[in-house]
């Protein structure tokens, strides 16, 4: 990977730790609209599509469109005030992205989360190594469409043969094959190491250490 220099990360559940968050504020929209709470461990496998979709794998059977229509504000509302409640950076990742700027690296966020949400994590949390933070927006289709990375390497002014893509989720690889980058998969995150083998994943790191290594 000599000719890499540019990093593309997703954020929850590769840079960001933001799973007890998104859990609290569907579990409240859930309370609202009378449907039952779920468990971190049922919602792990459910975020990675945006948040409707997470929605929509969680509500009863039957549910209609009109009532996840109405369950998504009230989402957005109650995210708004608490998403840093819980959340933080994954063990290692500062470390990784200050030894990353250091060799001169490249870096972007790229997320499924709505634009202004995605740049004001990485305000809070990584603005001394990423400029780019790229989310959902009009123009920006979700991931796996290859928008948000296209932006992404067209605002570092980088080309995808200089790039690689790291993620944690079925989501995050197919991105990277839309994009035409390779992709590394991380084990920290939302899927475990089988099922990312299962969907075509074969590049793995365990810590953010290995980042290293494998570039």
């Amino acid at each position: 990977m000599s000719n890499i220099n540019t990093v593309i990360f997703d954020m929850d559940g590769t840079v960001l730790n933001t799973l007890d968050d998104l859990t609290t504020s569907v579990n409240y929209v859930m309370d609202k609209f009378g449907f039952p709470n779920r468990t971190v461990e049922e919602y792990r496998r459910a975020f990675g599509n945006g948040i409707r979709r997470a929605i929509e794998l969680n509500v009863p059977e039957g549910t209609s469109k009109e009532t996840i229509d109405e369950m998504l504000p009230v989402f957005k509302q109650h995210y708004d005030k608490h998403c840093l409640d819980k959340t933080r950076p994954y063990d290692g990742i500062l470390e990784l992205m200050k030894e990353l700027k250091k060799r001169g690296y490249k870096m972007a966020i790229v997320s499924n989360k709505i634009d202004s949400a995605v740049k004001e994590l990485n305000k809070k949390f990584f603005s001394e190594a990423i400029d780019v933070a790229i989310g959902e927006r009009p123009g920006i289709n979700r991931k796996p469409a290859p928008d948000s990375v296209i932006e992404a390497l067209k605002e570092l002014g980088s080309t995808k043969e200089e790039a690689i893509y790291i993620g944690d989720s079925e989501v995050d690889f197919q991105t990277a094959v839309n994009s035409g980058l390779p992709c590394i998969s991380v084990l920290w995150g939302f899927r475990d190491k089988d099922y990312l083998e299962e969907i075509g994943a074969d590049v793995f790191a365990t810590t953010p250490a290995d980042v290293l290594e494998l570039l």
